[in-house]
């Protein structure tokens, strides 16, 4: 591993060092990863997300058809609680410390070193998203509208978010409610206004108890995650309106996480019949199916027998949620979850290092075998 080690470490750093929140423009990462693809063919998926912020999605590829994609995103989390410089990229006791480094930079310079190392005629692609901390816009613009995806038609994607390399073979997929309710911004004491909160009282009472049920009824659960039920998570927002103000805006934001065995339409169909009772405007949002694939499917199966560790679920959600619509995704990558979107973020080095000859292995079994 020595031969690439010195590569990594500078490529995570470099990438850790750029400010990528997903409300900023990531055309400096993408820019950075691209300087790496030397000999691939790149093809740059342009376009503004909902706040017209410029971003940038990049498929890069290298070989004939078929073969191994590999796949992680540029974008960040905001830096909520850090007390340190979030994008020192500082090595410490041969640990990556920074904002991303663990989801999933260092990972995502894993990719590109192990795609760089392999043979140039071994079929090999990367798919390189933005937006996956929000929207997932990244991922299924590459989905929906690349040329070079559909040209060179990976046989299998893997995702390399932290999961200390143990192969997950299913996730959960999200919808995300907005429900808004409008009123009339005046002097608190004046009886002139309208508070918008209590038109979304009885909305949030009634998500309360779509809450309870998901988590009490065995029917709306499945037992192959875990924790078994679904995440139905609420956050609320009066915008800043102090305590002496009618509030004149008001949202609760809702997000629902479900598995492949869970049918979302019950849901979203009593979320939408509670906003319409309570009067109050409601936006869905959802993203693509739930991957999951069989113990037993041929990509889990080598996964399985690279690692020697058992495929699991896991409850939270990735870009395989949109790339399962180009082919069957196994999510597996180095770093550790739990120490994602937290201060403080890091990941090993010999974890990132370890990961790039996994990665060739995978490539080359698939190359061989699926492509």
């Amino acid at each position: 591993m020595a031969e690439f080690t010195d590569r990594l470490t500078a490529l995570a750093q470099d990438l850790v060092r750029i400010d990528s929140r997903s409300f900023v423009s990531n055309l400096p990462i993408a820019e950075r990863i691209e300087a790496e693809l030397a000999g691939f063919e790149i093809e740059r998926l342009d376009y503004a997300d909902a706040a017209g912020v410029a971003k940038r999605a990049l498929v890069a590829h290298r070989g004939g058809p078929g073969g191994l994609a590999l796949s992680g995103h540029m974008d960040t989390v905001p830096d909520t609680g850090w007390q340190t410089d979030p994008w020192s990229g500082r090595v410490e006791g041969g640990v990556l410390h920074g904002l991303g480094s663990t989801d999933m930079k260092g990972p995502v310079a894993a990719c590109l070193v192990a795609a760089t190392k392999l043979p140039p005629g071994m079929p090999i692609t990367l798919l390189i998203t933005t937006d996956e901390e929000t929207t997932k816009a990244g991922a299924r613009r590459v989905a929906d509208h690349s040329r070079l995806v559909r040209r060179c038609q990976p046989a299998a994607i893997l995702v390399a978010e932290p999961t200390r390399l143990i192969p997950v073979r299913g996730h959960r997929s999200s919808i995300n409610f907005t429900a808004i309710a409008t009123g009339i911004q005046a002097h608190s004491s004046t009886g002139r206004g309208h508070n918008a909160n209590w038109d979304l009282a009885p909305f949030v009472l009634d998500m309360r108890g779509i809450m309870r049920r998901l988590r009490d009824d065995p029917a709306l659960q499945d037992a192959a995650y875990d924790p078994p039920f679904s995440d139905f998570n609420l956050v609320i927002d009066n915008f800043g309106a102090p305590v002496n103000m009618t509030v004149p805006r008001a949202t609760a934001r809702i997000k629902f996480r479900y598995s492949a065995r869970i049918d979302p339409a019950p849901i979203i169909r009593e979320v939408e019949e509670a906003a319409a009772r309570a009067g109050v405007e409601l936006v869905a949002v959802a993203e693509g199916k739930p991957p999951e694939l069989p113990a037993d499917h041929p990509l889990i199966a080598r996964c399985v027998a690279l690692r020697g560790a058992a495929a699991r679920t896991a409850p939270y959600g990735t870009d395989a949620s949109e790339l399962n619509a180009i082919a069957p995704c196994v999510i597996m990558g180095p770093g550790d979850i739990d120490v994602a979107h937290t201060p403080g973020e890091s990941v090993r080095l010999d974890e990132l290092a370890e990961a790039v000859p996994v990665f060739m292995r995978l490539a080359e079994e698939v190359a061989g075998q699926m492509g």
